[in-house]
Formats: C-alpha cells, structure tokens, sequence
C-alpha cells in the first residue's frame, strides 16, 4: 500500500470542526502535496479521456475509483481516512468517487442539496473535495450556503442565486446563529480539500470559456446505518481486495 503523503500538515481538532457543524463546509487551503496534485492531474486527465467510452450506468466520471488505481489508492490511504474520521468518528463507510472537471465553457451546476438520513442526525455523511488548481469566484467557484445542513434538507433546488434566495433561503435564519441565510461565493488555491456535509446547499459557477480544465474530485465517507442514494459501487468493486479498504466497502 503507497503511503506517500497527500497532505501537508494541517490543523483540524475540536475548533475546525466546530465551524464545519456551524456553516456546512470548511476549507483546508493548499494542503495536497506538489506530488499529490501530479498524480491528481494525470488521474483526473485520464479519467476525462475516458469519458466517451463510457455507458450509461457505469460512467468513469461517477466510478472513478474503479478506472484509475491512484484513485482507487486513495479511499483506504492513511491520511485520508484519519481526516474523515475527524469528521465522522471510527464508524464509517467509503461511499463513492466521482470525478468534478469542470473544463473551460462548462455551465456549472445549478442550487442542490443531497440526501442521507433526513430525519436521523445522528448518522453524518461527508464529501471531501480536491480542488486540485482551485478556482476563483465566478469561475467554476464552488458557492454555498452557511447553515443551510441544519435543515436536512435534500430536496433544495433552485437555477440561480436569486431563484433560491427568493424560494428555499426566503425567510430562514441560520439555526445556530438566527442571522438571515446567505449565499457565500469561495475562492481557493491550488491544492485546496473542501470538507462539506451532504445537506449543504452549495452550487458552481460556469467556467469561463478561456479558463483551463478545473481538475477536481470528491470522496464521500458515511457513518453506516442507512441506504445512500448516492453510493455509486459496483458489487465487483465492493467484494475487491483493496489493502487498507477492509470493512470500508460494504454498505452496513
């Protein structure tokens, strides 16, 4: 198993993960390492290569774990299973991983939320995102909503900032703070982690048509006690012999 470091040293204890509960997400700038950030790129470039062979069903974007063996080294790495548990605790699952490039001209991604226990707070479900060359705002910048995961709400749609501002956001004040929501548009360097918990409202920005390709990919751990709707694992995948992956793979 390859334990070369993907992080940089990083603070996240009780503080840090008091402001992820707080607001949703929480950023960790530039922490992946230069050789981390290589080996992303190539991964990520392959996986955007193979993207016109994909089927329906089965699309490298959305199992690209299963079509690149970095990627696939990740989900048990050391490092990353030490920062998801700072998040979920020792109990969790591996649930998906899916690849975000975003390469110049993509419209982004409209207002959405995801679903995972609803009505059960006790059970988390965390995306850890590797924005690789980071973004800016405006241009393929990831844009959320502070306190909108107290909601738990996984049916948040929305086409733009002001059809969720006037629509879901109307009326609702951050449950911790009892300030209005607002929508905060994120900026970050290259080599970025975003933690963000599953019912956060967040969106992307389009990529401006001049921008290089946005190299990004998301992790997604879970504290098992539920099915997941997002869980994209083939049972081949599940039932892999993955060093360091045991007990990861299943969905209970």
């Amino acid at each position: 198993m390859d334990h070369t470091p993907i992080f940089r040293p990083y603070d996240f204890g009780e503080k840090e993960k008091a402001l992820l509960d707080k607001d949703g997400y929480f950023l960790l700038p530039g922490i992946l390492t230069p050789d981390a950030c290589e080996r992303l790129t190539a991964s990520l470039s392959h996986i955007q290569d193979l993207a016109p062979s994909g089927v329906e069903g089965h699309k490298p974007s959305h199992f690209a774990a299963e079509y690149d063996s970095y990627l696939e080294s990740l989900i048990p790495h050391p490092q990353m299973l030490d920062l998801a548990r700072r998040v979920l605790g020792e109990k969790l699952r591996f649930d998906h991983c899916v690849t975000l490039n975003r390469p110049g001209g993509h419209k982004g991604s409209h207002w959405h939320s995801h679903e995972y226990a609803d009505d059960d707070p006790s059970l988390g479900f965390v995306r850890i995102f590797f924005y690789v060359n980071g973004f800016e705002v405006g241009d393929g910048g990831l844009k959320a909503v502070p306190g909108s995961h107290h909601y738990r709400d996984a049916k948040i749609k929305a086409d733009s900032d002001k059809a969720i501002k006037t629509g879901w956001m109307a009326g609702k004040t951050h449950p911790m703070t009892a300030e209005p929501l607002e929508i905060q548009d994120l900026s970050v360097p290259a080599g970025t982690v975003v933690l963000m918990w599953t019912h956060a409202a967040h969106a992307v920005s389009p990529r401006r048509a001049n921008s290089h390709t946005r190299w990004t990919v998301v992790y997604a751990y879970r504290n098992p006690g539920r099915p997941s709707r997002a869980r994209w694992l083939t049972p081949e995948f599940e039932r892999k012999r993955i060093p360091g992956a045991e007990g990861l793979m299943s969905l209970y």
